[in-house]
C-alpha cells in the first residue's frame, strides 16, 4: 500500500499504527532473509512512535501525512544513536551524535523508521555488490541486483518492507536502483533538501531523495524533507510549494524534449520499446513532442567520473583512524593510518580514492580536473538551452534493465556505464525523477526518466502523475512484496 492510502485508513481508524507497524515487521523479518536490505534494526523505537501516534488520533488531533507510516533510512544519513556505517568496514560501529537535518524534519511529521538499509559502500557502486557488510537482492528476481548505491532502499520499498525510503543519489543512485526494483525515485534539485547529516561522497553532487510506491507519494516525502537549511551552505534559500498540489492529470500544456544522444544503439530494444510507448501516451495525453540535442552529454561520464572522483578524494581523507572510526593499531602514525585505510576502505573505494587523488594532484590539475569543470559547465548550459524549448526532458533511467550478480562487478567501466543517462543530471544540478514504463521480456521492471529546470519539482511530479494515472499497467508489484494488510 502506498503513504496516502495508509494515512486515510489511520485517520479512520481502521487500522491503529501500532496494527500497522507491527504487520510491516512481520512482512519485513518474511522476506529480509531472501533480501537483505536491512543492516540494522529500529523496531522499538518504531512501535513507541506508533503508540503515541495512536493516542494523537485517539485525542481527535491531526497528523501529518507520514506519521505512523513506516519507512527505512539509507545507512549514510544519520540519527543520532543508530548505527551509519555507510555499509564500510571503516564506519561499522560508528554512533552518530547527532540527526541529519532530513531526520530532525521528519521527527516533526512523527515517522516511523524500521531501520537503516545497505548500499554500496560510502555510495561507490551502481549493484550494492560493494557492500563490505552484506548481500542485497532484487526483490523481482534475486539472481539479480538491486542497482545502486541505494539499492537497499528500492529493494525494502520493492519488497513490501517498508513504504517509503530515503536514499542519496550522487550520480543516479536513486534513480537507476528504483528503476531496476520497479518504484518510483526522486532526485530533487542540487540544494532543495538539506544535506547536513548526509555522510559525503562528492558534495557538489551528493542529494537526498525519496523512494516510494508511487508519485504521490514521492511529494508527499519531498514535502517534508525539503526546504532551507542553515546548516548547509549550499541550500536554497526561500519557502517551498505544497508539491501534492501539483500532482494534477494535465500535460496539455506541457512540452517534452527527446534529447537525441540519449536514444542510441546501445538502449536495450524492450527499453526502447517501452519509451516509444510511453511517448505515446503522452501524445494521446495532449503534450507537444519534440526532439532536442545536448551534443556534450557524450562527456557527461568522464567529467562526472574526474569531479566525483576528486571529491571522494577529498572527503574521505578523513577515515585516518585518529578522530573516530576503524583503527588499526600500528607503531607509527603513518603506518597506522596506511593499515587503517587498506583495510577499512573496499577495492572500489580505494580505486576511487586513487583515482581522485590522481587528476587533483600536481601536473594533472589543469589536464583533468579543470577541463572536467569547464565540462560540466557546458552541460549546464546545454541542458538549460533545452528547457528554453521544452517543459520537460524524457530519457532512460538506465540503458538495460537489472543484471545478474556478478556479471560487471569485475569491469568497472561497463559498471560505470549504467550511469550514463543519469550522471549528467547530478552535474547540472537539476531534478530528476525515475518512474516504472513497463516489464521487460525477462520480467524485470524497466525504468522512465523525467527531467525539469533547477526547482521545477512540480512540472515534474505533474507530468509524472499524469503517465503514473494513464498507464497503471505499467507499474507492478514485486513477488515478495504483496498486501500485508
Amino acid at each position: 500500500m502506498t503513504i496516502h492510502d495508509l494515512h486515510n485508513k489511520l485517520v479512520n481508524k481502521d487500522i491503529s499504527a501500532v496494527e500497522l507497524t507491527q504487520a510491516m515487521i512481520a512482512h519485513k523479518e518474511k522476506v529480509e532473509p531472501t533480501v537483505n536490505a536491512y543492516l540494522s534494526d529500529s523496531h522499538e523505537e518504531a512501535l513507541a512512535t506508533a503508540k503515541t501516534i495512536d493516542k494523537k488520533i485517539a485525542a481527535g488531533e491531526s497528523i501529518p501525512m507520514l506519521a505512523g507510516i513506516p519507512g527505512a533510512i539509507k545507512d549514510n544519513i544519520c540519527i543520532q544513536g543508530q548505527p551509519a556505517t555507510c555499509a564500510s568496514k571503516m564506519l561499522e560501529n560508528f554512533i552518530p551524535p547527532y540527526n541529519a537535518s532530513v531526520i530532525e524534519k521528519l521527527e516533526k511529521n512523527n515517522y516511523i523508521s524500521l531501520g537503516k538499509v545497505n548500499m554500496d559502500e560510502f555510495a561507490m557502486g551502481g549493484s550494492t555488490e560493494n557492500s563490505a557488510l552484506k548481500k542485497t537482492t532484487n526483490p523481482w528476481n534475486t539472481n539479480y541486483v538491486p542497482g545502486g548505491s541505494s539499492g537497499g532502499s528500492a529493494a525494502a520499498v520493492s519488497s513490501g518492507s517498508a513504504i517509503w525510503s530515503l536514499g542519496s543519489d550522487t550520480g543516479g543512485s536513486i534513480r537507476q536502483p528504483a528503476s531496476y526494483c520497479g518504484v518510483v525515485g526522486l532526485k530533487p534539485t542540487y540544494g532543495n533538501v538539506s544535506r547536513f547529516g548526509l555522510i559525503a561522497f562528492a558534495s557538489s553532487l551528493d542529494q537526498i531523495g525519496p523512494v516510494t510506491r508511487d508519485v504521490t507519494d514521492a511529494a508527499i516525502v519531498l514535502n517534508a524533507i525539503s526546504g532551507h537549511d542553515e546548516k548547509d551552505s549550499t541550500s536554497i534559500p526561500g519557502d517551498r510549494p505544497d508539491y501534492t498540489k501539483a500532482l494534477i492529470q494535465n500535460v496539455k500544456d506541457v512540452t517534452i524534449g527527446l534529447p537525441k544522444e540519449f536514444y542510441t544503439d546501445a538502449l536495450d530494444a524492450d527499453v526502447r520499446n517501452a519509451l516509444d510507448n510511453a511517448v505515446e501516451t503522452y501524445k494521446r495525453l495532449g503534450a507537444n513532442i519534440i526532439e532536442v540535442s545536448l551534443p556534450t552529454i557524450k562527456y557527461g561520464l568522464s567529467a562526472y567520473y574526474i569531479v566525483a572522483l576528486a571529491e571522494a578524494s577529498s572527503n574521505l581523507a578523513r577515515y585516518d583512524g585518529v578522530s573516530y572510526g576503524l583503527r588499526v593499531d600500528a607503531d607509527n602514525l603513518v603506518e597506522m593510518s596506511t593499515k587503517t585505510r587498506t583495510i577499512g576502505f573496499g577495492p572500489e573505494v580505494q580505486r576511487r580514492i586513487l583515482l581522485g587523488t590522481y587528476v587533483l594532484s600536481s601536473g594533472y590539475y589543469d589536464a583533468y580536473y579543470l577541463k572536467a569543470l569547464k565540462t560540466r559547465r557546458l552541460i549546464k548550459n546545454e541542458f538549460d538551452n533545452a528547457f528554453a524549448k521544452c517543459d520537460i526532458l524524457l530519457t532512460p533511467t538506465a540503458p538495460h534493465t537489472a543484471f545478474k550478480f556478478g556479471e560487471k562487478i569485475n569491469d568497472p567501466l561497463a559498471m560505470y556505464l549504467e550511469d550514463i543517462c543519469t550522471v549528467p543530471v547530478n552535474l547540472a544540478g537539476i531534478p530528476g525523477i525515475s518512474i516504472p514504463a513497463g516489464i521487460s521480456s525477462n520480467g524485470l521492471p524497466i525504468g522512465m526518466q523525467l527531467l525539469a529546470p533547477a526547482m521545477g519539482e512540480e512540472v515534474l511530479l505533474r507530468t509524472a502523475y499524469t503517465f503514473e494515472q494513464a498507464c497503471p499497467e505499467c507499474s507492478s508489484v514485486a513477488p515478495t512484496g504483496e498486501v500485508i494488510l
